[in-house]
């Protein structure tokens, strides 16, 4: 049987990872600037993470949700708690595109309407819906656009008000950062003002958090750098650190009926054995403060450079914008420096996003190998 051929694959195979490195049979050693698509939240093999999935799928790796399950609530504590959302309800799941699909029905629910507001350059999934919400019209088949979308500029908010004042908008779905789209953080001012025109127009605010979230930008969500308190919220990727896990959190003025939402593998015990240890492994450690050190440096060095257009981001999360595509240097980067990096929609922008414990060292080395592949001056 044959792979479904449908990924551009690096012929490198990683075997096994340590903290923001994976290594090859060889022993070549690779540094993840990317983590796996903002995945590796808490650094590859981490002994904690390793040590509580291995205690639990001793015990008890999956049972349904027709059963009580004291993991579910234990996440649920501890992500309210570290996020400063504990009045808020957690609906679990096992993807980002899952959580973006739970959010929009759960505001289509709510409100009863079906258009959705949704921002140029966005990606919120693959799923029916959210693809629909998402500004890529190579990956929407004909059977997903039965969802009536509108596709707006970031911070014009008089095009938002507009919009709104139809009154037929179930929701505006926005990224904390706009991760794919090549790192494009709203204004404060723009986000903080979207609540009362959502509400004062029936409609909810879904904040897309799946990349941004889970500390990466230096806060435990990245719309907590500015005043904001939607309606929704999604989360996934860095949540489970590899282990496949999403999330939706819900204001508790949204009111749960039996049979609204469900799901076969969300909140299993193994995956949330994987959210409490990367829980902990944040808290313990510090990394939301870690991200805010580190991708201040790392954003600093860069800009130092004088070789990038723009370097943007938040924490951990960082696009550099080239004069030309980034194609070929990502491929000198991998091979010839052994740095993984990521691309984004825009051609001429590439995305870091290394774990959260990433190191100053760790930083200097990312300097030093775009210098080797490219006209980059280091930093002394």
């Amino acid at each position: 049987m044959q792979l479904f051929d449908v990924y551009s694959l690096y012929p490198i195979e990683p075997v096994r990872g340590e903290g923001a490195y994976v290594f090859t049979e060889d022993g070549t050693r690779y540094l993840d600037c990317y983590g796996g698509h903002a995945v590796i939240s808490i650094g590859h093999a981490h002994p904690h993470y390793v040590k509580l999935i291995s205690e639990q799928v001793a015990k008890l790796g999956f049972y349904s949700n027709s059963v009580e399950n004291p993991l579910q609530r234990e996440l649920a504590d501890k992500l309210g708690r570290l996020s400063g959302l504990d009045d808020y309800q957690l609906f679990l799941v096992s993807s980002g595109a899952e959580a973006n699909e739970n959010a929009l029905k759960l505001a289509s629910f709510e409100t009863g309407r079906s258009r959705i507001i949704a921002f140029k350059g966005g990606f919120h999934g693959r799923t029916s819906a959210a693809v629909n919400a998402t500004d890529n019209e190579a990956i929407k088949a004909p059977i997903n656009k039965n969802y009536p979308v509108t596709f707006l500029e970031i911070n014009d908010l008089g095009a938002v008000a507009r919009e709104l004042q139809k009154g037929d908008v179930a929701a505006v779905i926005i990224e904390g950062i706009q991760g794919i789209g090549g790192i494009h953080v709203p204004d404060a001012d723009y986000l903080e003002a979207l609540p009362d025109l959502c509400h004062e127009n029936g409609a909810l605010l879904i904040l897309d958090e799946v990349q941004s979230g889970y500390g990466r930008s230096g806060k435990f969500f990245a719309f907590q750098h500015s005043k904001v308190r939607p309606d929704i919220i999604t989360m996934a990727k860095g949540m489970g650190n590899g282990f496949p896990i999403g999330g939706v959190l819900i204001a508790p003025e949204i009111e749960a009926k039996s049979g609204m939402l469900g799901t076969t593998f969300g909140g299993s015990h193994l995956a949330c054995a994987a959210g409490i240890a990367v829980l902990d492994v944040i808290e313990r450690e510090g990394l939301l403060e870690n991200a805010v050190e580190q991708g201040n440096y790392l954003m600093e060095a860069m800009r130092a450079t004088g070789s990038f257009q723009e370097v943007r981001g938040l924490g951990l999360m960082i696009g550099l914008q080239m004069e030309e595509p980034i194609g070929e240097l990502r491929k000198k980067l991998l091979f010839e420096e052994s740095v993984f990096t990521g691309s984004a929609k825009d051609p001429n922008t590439i995305r870091l996003l290394p774990p959260l414990n990433f190191t100053q060292e760790q930083c200097d080395r990312v300097v030093e190998a775009f210098a080797s592949v490219s006209a980059l001056r280091t930093v002394k």
